[in-house]
């Protein structure tokens, strides 16, 4: 590919796919700030740091580096070529020539050595939370999309040993290190947010079932698996079994936060709606209702913010 790409602010944007980022990462890190600004008795200027600091880990994280290793990799297997390319199909910097192959990999080993050269910082300075957060961060980036690990490419591990230990911790982080123990709240809050992120990822998979299945080596998301062994109809099943998880910790809410709880299982209750009713074949309808799921994530992590000792 010719060098023709240029780092435009339009092309970062695409890059970051920011809606994503804000209503996935950033509404995970308000859910359990909140508690912590609202509720306990703690320096609010350190907690504003904390979070700024948070908010650029994130951006950096899921916002760029997770993005530019996807990029690259679906790029060389192929399938981003093939998508429809609505809000699926990666970034789309490289199919609209945006940004160059050259360019995401400067990207890719910029930030990686910023998020080295911060944790080795945070740990010389004793901030061993943070230095874990930024190694966590990049494990879970380099692991989702690159070789030998390639865990999107194989079924439910880019969830769970990708996604799923970055997003978890990037919730526990705030009450981690601004109090001396980890509340009941803050692990409840961050697993369902991580969760919810899990469900809408696999519902952003499902447009690309044939572009995935075409890739070289093939994209076996989870997705994929599910049209493979149940057939077409059940490409929402993945996104149904994370949806009806976040319904049994929510259910176990009930006795000491029911309104936490309730709000939680309403909107689960709507987000099952759509992905039962979801027809799997009209790319259109499936991206409206990921909006949709990408709003409820949002709207669920702020409400168990609101709402921890309710």
């Amino acid at each position: 590919m010719a060098e023709q790409g240029s780092y435009s602010f339009r092309g970062i944007g695409m890059l970051m796919r920011v809606v994503a980022v804000v209503t996935s990462s950033i509404a995970t890190i308000i859910s359990t700030v909140l508690p912590l600004a609202f509720g306990y008795d703690v320096s609010k200027f350190n907690l504003f740091l904390l979070f700024i600091l948070l908010v650029i880990g994130g951006f950096l994280v899921h916002g760029v580096l997770t993005h530019v290793f996807n990029d690259i990799t679906d790029f060389h297997s192929g399938t981003d070529q093939e998508s429809p390319g609505l809000l699926s199909g990666g970034s789309r910097v490289l199919q609209t020539g945006t940004m160059t192959l050259g360019m995401l990999k400067r990207i890719g080993l910029i930030v990686t050595a910023i998020l080295v050269f911060a944790a080795a910082l945070f740990f010389l300075f004793g901030q061993i939370e943070l230095a874990i957060l930024c190694m966590v961060g990049l494990w879970g980036a380099a692991t989702y999309s690159l070789a030998p690990f390639r865990f999107a490419y194989r079924p439910f591990l880019g969830e769970w040993l990708s996604l799923f230990p970055s997003l978890l911790l990037l919730g526990l982080a705030s009450p981690w290190i601004m109090l001396d123990h980890i509340p009941a709240w803050a692990w409840q809050n961050a697993l369902i947010n991580a969760i919810w992120c899990m469900a809408w990822v696999m519902i952003h998979h499902v447009p690309d079932i044939r572009a995935d299945r075409r890739a070289t080596p093939v994209k076996e998301t989870s997705v994929v698996w599910a049209v493979k062994r149940f057939g077409m109809n059940r490409a929402g099943l993945p996104a149904l079994i994370y949806l009806l998880l976040i319904g049994l910790i929510a259910f176990f809410m009930i006795g000491d936060r029911p309104i936490g709880a309730i709000g939680t299982l309403l909107m689960l209750g709507y987000g099952i709606y759509l992905v039962l009713r979801m027809r799997v074949r009209d790319v259109e309808q499936v991206t409206a209702y990921e909006k949709v799921l990408l709003l409820l994530a949002m709207v669920t992590a702020i409400w168990l913010g609101l709402f921890p000792d309710m």
